[in-house]
């Protein structure tokens, strides 16, 4: 069975503010900034409205919550990085919880990290591919919310997103939660990274 048809087995394991429990399946992580659309695109890929809470006020997610597919692959949804709002320690514990997943979880096939495309590269996100690189980590860069350019802003920006974080040719891909565009081409790479 193809992973992306375990979305219909989907149950939520959690939500962790602290040690994980070890599930033994393959997992994909989902990173990026505050307001990226993280939420959103989780859902529509789990063809869900509600697996993933989605709120208008950024920083909502502040623990690591796990979703089983079937019990074939585990998805991770992490709490967003760079909200100003957010008081010193708790983004200083969410940096730590962080790094932490990242850095020990023996079952992590991919991280999918998630920038808003109509935003120029932040040196945040340029942080988290160049540790996911010297850790070794695969990773798949989405641009979110492509539904709110034009073609030509579209391509412009694509092509600012691949020189700035010297991504494949093939990425970023474009996404958008609300056309759907690019959940066939991101549920591609997490099928060929949970093999």
């Amino acid at each position: 069975m193809r992973l992306r048809n375990a979305v219909s087995q989907l149950s939520f394991v959690g939500s962790f503010p602290g040690e994980l429990p070890v599930l033994g399946r393959p997992e994909v992580a989902f990173a990026g900034r505050s307001n990226v659309g993280k939420s959103s695109a989780l859902n529509v890929l789990l063809d869900s409205k509600k697996a993933a809470r989605v709120s208008s006020t950024p920083g909502r997610t502040q623990a690591i919550n796990l979703f089983d597919l079937g019990e074939q692959a585990v998805f991770a949804d992490l709490p967003g990085y760079g909200f100003a709002k957010v008081p010193d320690h708790v983004k200083e514990r969410w940096g730590d919880l962080i790094e932490g997943y990242l850095g020990t979880r023996e079952t992590l096939r991919l991280v999918v990290m998630l920038v808003d495309i109509r935003r120029d590269p932040m040196e945040s996100d340029g942080m988290l591919v160049d540790g996911l690189r010297d850790a070794d980590i695969p990773l798949l860069v989405v641009a979110t919310k492509c539904d709110k350019l034009k073609k030509q802003q579209k391509v412009q920006q694509i092509r600012a997103i691949r020189e700035a974080f010297d991504l494949p040719r093939d990425q970023p891909i474009a996404f958008s939660s609300v056309t759907r565009e690019g959940r066939d081409e991101v549920w591609d790479v997490i099928e060929r990274a949970c093999r």
